[in-house]
């Protein structure tokens, strides 16, 4: 029985040449799936994998002599190519600084996002690792103002409709439910949420997704590991910093159209195909004004196990 995704739910094929094979073991050695081993100095199928050929595509990235072909779980030998030099690659101080320089944007220059820096963004966040191949990552791209506005003003609609979600009488009788950190994040951030984002849009103000002229929601489906939309949306905010565009990642809609037949009905209106665990919206666009200096930040710990 293979991994399921929704994409696929068959195990790859794996085709090696034992005319091409020097018997290195390479293959054998990266596979994490026990599907491979060594037979008479030769690299042979083994009929005892733990799960079945996940369709990674290690053994065929770490072949020298280019003797293995996988099939199946969307890829195919032609997904193969060289890798970049490490002459190409960024250092670390390089990349720190892209790191350093990015802060979150939310004015943006009344500037379209031109299509070819839309996919040049994507084909980065494509690269991000995921839990378990294929990816299972789905991206909405709302790739207009106008667009993003749209999303914005139904999404106020939507949380107009579902006022009772943070009146008093609701969130008193969930309280010993869900608990003390829950209760303070409703009643701290959820129940002003509400407001400020349906008033703001009354008064002509998108305070959801600020009118940026390019927006990405990152969102998985019952089968995606929940750290993988994550990933991907990081890989594409260090993407667009790299391309010249501000970004800001947007954390409150995802928890809102997951649940209950009135999100239900919002995701289908807008081609979101499935709930998910974990999911972010990122906004993207040319910044409207330029920082000068950075902040630390800090984790709330670090401990180094014994």
């Amino acid at each position: 029985m293979a991994i399921p995704t929704s994409r696929t739910k068959e195990t790859a094929t794996i085709t090696i040449s034992h005319e091409r094979c020097n018997g290195c073991g390479h293959c054998v050695s990266v596979c994490s799936d026990n599907s491979l081993r060594l037979e008479n100095k030769k690299a042979v199928v083994n009929d005892n994998p733990y799960f079945g050929c996940i369709g990674c595509g290690h053994c065929m990235a770490v072949c020298p002599e280019n003797a293995i072909e996988i099939l199946g779980r969307t890829l195919q030998p032609d997904d193969m190519f060289e890798l970049p030099s490490k002459a190409e690659s960024a250092d670390y101080q390089s990349l720190l600084s892209l790191l350093q320089r990015r802060r979150s944007m939310r004015k943006f220059l009344h500037k379209p996002v031109d299509v070819s820096i839309t996919e040049k963004i994507l084909a980065a966040a494509k690269t991000a690792p995921m839990g378990l191949p294929p990816s299972d990552v789905h991206v909405l791209v709302l790739d207009s103002k106008e667009k993003t506005h749209a999303f914005a003003k139904d999404f106020c609609q939507y949380l107009e409709s579902m006022q009772w979600f943070v009146s008093k009488w609701f969130l008193a009788i969930m309280r010993p439910f869900w608990g003390k950190a829950n209760d303070e994040m409703f009643k701290g951030f959820i129940r002003p949420m509400f407001k400020t984002f349906t008033q703001g849009m009354k008064e002509g103000k998108n305070l959801v997704t600020y009118d940026a002229p390019l927006t990405m929601y990152f969102y998985g489906s019952p089968y995606t590991d929940p750290a993988d939309p994550i990933v991907a949306a990081t890989y594409a905010m260090v993407a667009a910093e790299s391309l010249g565009l501000g970004t800001c990642m947007l954390g409150s809609m995802h928890p809102m159209i997951q649940n209950g037949r009135k999100a239900k009905i919002f995701r289908e209106r807008h081609s979101i195909r499935f709930k998910s665990r974990e999911g972010l919206f990122v906004i993207f666009g040319y910044p409207a004004f330029s920082f000068h200096k950075g902040i630390k930040r800090s984790f709330v710990e670090v401990t180094f196990a014994e």
